[in-house]
């Protein structure tokens, strides 16, 4: 019974919790039963939190048993990416600079979660601050792929794609900065979906990019990432990019699955040279499925696209290089003292610190970023970045004047093995090349699994992106593409997954 229920949906898994068939202390117990089991492989969680998440549990079989009103979703358990404060929780981001902080205070999102009384598992693994495709740049190891223990499950939010994978949780909460919500869905074989910039809060999360980070809901199904998305989206007056509008109707739209007459277009950038052949023949075969579902195909010309990948990285780097100046050994985190001075400055101590707390990627970003923002080369560089942004924009809403969503794969690879790309950081960057757009945009997007590819057997992704606050269509395509490719299958992509070996690992870390 156990191992079914870390198995099914969490649409599932409420509407039991609704009937009474299921407790919500039986549920959670079950997946920190799985955690147990297999994370000592695969590596998901930072944190595990047994103890928190079954009082959490508890809390909602006594409201329930008092015929309380509860939110559809109470009782569901989820994981959060370690780059968003938890009360209580430590808050790493991967690094070892903030090794074993733990936060006085809980993200808006942690908060609406809590309020819908979904139990939280734990903190899931990352890129060290967010900076990474394949969650190897973590400083506590990296995670890996349950399709294969050798690749990798995505980045920068690997953590929270391998626990939905491996069946750790049915849930998880991600970041995007420039696609580490989707390129870790694409490679194993899960739902991720980067809302409108603005549309879930971030206050409370650990900032990378400002201009370009945004959370967003990690689930197994469009249905069940659409519901954690109605739990975590809305305004909030503490974060000043907010958007003041209601949550878009995602769950509507993901639940009538229909595409009749919608206008899909295919960028002429986003597809082609550079992509693996079995990643392009799963998409080209997606979009047909669409067309056959009563969709239209128009193909889009977004020319600056091209430029996108090199503006990102001027963007993100001085960005980082900004937000990252906070960690100067002085308020929290690692302290650490210079070898041999007696009496040292707080610069000496400053400095010290990050050579040990800072990872090699973070420390190559933070120069990038400090040199793009330089006396002499704040305009060479970061200003015309700012200027491509704008142009990449353009295209979108020219785009978006001729299509109503647009589409292509969600990577230009399958996942790769650990240590293939490590020492090459432009080879790693170029996993971003088709989600990155979006990100300088603002504008929401989603992947989701197209099948697998012929070469390897591992997944592919399918990304749709829609205009700025429209993220219902995200829903709506992605669900009904999700409906026409179970059928192809015969059953979810995820029933494909090999069985992980136990592991006997402790449940609290």
């Amino acid at each position: 019974m156990t191992h079914d229920l870390t198995r099914w949906s969490a649409a599932r898994m409420a509407d039991a919790l609704a009937r009474r068939e299921i407790s919500a202390v039986e549920l959670t117990q079950a997946h920190l039963d799985r955690i147990a089991a297999v994370d000592g492989a695969v590596h998901s969680y930072l944190h595990v939190d047994g103890e928190g998440a079954l009082a959490q549990a508890q809390a909602v079989d006594d409201a329930r048993g008092r015929d309380e009103d509860l939110h559809v979703m109470a009782g569901v358990p989820i994981a959060v990416k370690d780059v968003i404060a938890t009360s209580g929780l430590p808050t790493t981001c991967g690094s070892r600079i903030l090794a074993g902080w733990v936060p006085p205070y809980d993200a808006t999102l942690v908060t609406k979660l809590k309020a819908a009384g979904m139990p939280i598992l734990g903190k899931t693994n990352m890129d060290e601050f967010a900076m990474g495709s394949s969650t190897e740049h973590s400083a506590y190891g990296p995670s890996r792929n349950p399709w294969d223990l050798e690749r990798i499950p995505g980045g920068s939010g690997g953590g929270s794609s391998s626990v939905l994978a491996s069946f750790q949780a049915p849930l998880a909460i991600g970041t995007d900065t420039g696609g580490s919500i989707r390129q870790p869905a694409a490679v194993t074989g899960t739902v991720g979906t980067k809302p409108t910039y603005g549309g879930v809060s971030r206050y409370g999360l650990v900032a990378l990019a400002s201009s370009l980070d945004q959370a967003g809901p990690c689930a197994r199904t469009v249905l069940d990432t659409a519901l954690l998305h109605a739990v975590i989206g809305g305004y909030d007056p503490r974060d000043s990019t907010s958007i003041h509008a209601p949550v878009p109707e995602v769950v509507r739209a993901a639940q009538r699955a229909d595409v009749t007459g919608m206008r899909i277009g295919v960028v002429k950038q986003l597809t082609g040279e550079g992509y693996q052949p079995g990643v392009q023949a799963r998409f080209e075969e997606s979009v047909q499925l669409l067309v056959d579902a009563g969709a239209s195909v128009v193909e889009v010309d977004c020319p600056n696209f091209r430029f996108a990948l090199a503006a990102y990285y001027l963007i993100l780097p001085s960005e980082a290089s900004s937000n990252l100046a906070r960690f100067d050994a002085m308020r929290y985190g690692l302290r650490v003292l210079p070898d041999g001075v007696e009496d040292p400055s707080a610069e000496q101590v400053m400095a010290a610190t990050r050579e040990v707390g800072f990872g090699a990627e973070v420390k190559r970003r933070i120069i990038l970023g400090t040199y793009a923002l330089s006396s002499g080369y704040y305009d060479a560089y970061y200003g015309q970045a700012q200027k491509v942004r704008r142009l990449i924009a353009d295209d979108f809403s020219r785009a978006f004047e001729v299509a109503d969503v647009l589409v292509s794969p969600t990577a230009p690879t399958t996942a790769f093995k650990i240590g293939e790309k490590l020492d090459d950081p432009l080879a790693m960057y170029l996993n971003d090349v088709a989600t990155i757009p979006a990100n300088l945009a603002g504008i929401p997007g989603m992947s989701l699994p197209s099948g697998v590819a012929d070469e390897d057997g591992l997944p592919t992704g399918f990304q749709i992106l829609a205009p700025a606050t429209q993220d219902q269509r995200l829903y709506a395509v992605g669900s009904a593409l999700e409906r026409e490719l179970a059928s192809r299958w015969g059953g979810h992509l995820l029933d494909r997954v090999p069985e992980l070996a136990t592991t006997g690992a402790e449940v609290t870390k």
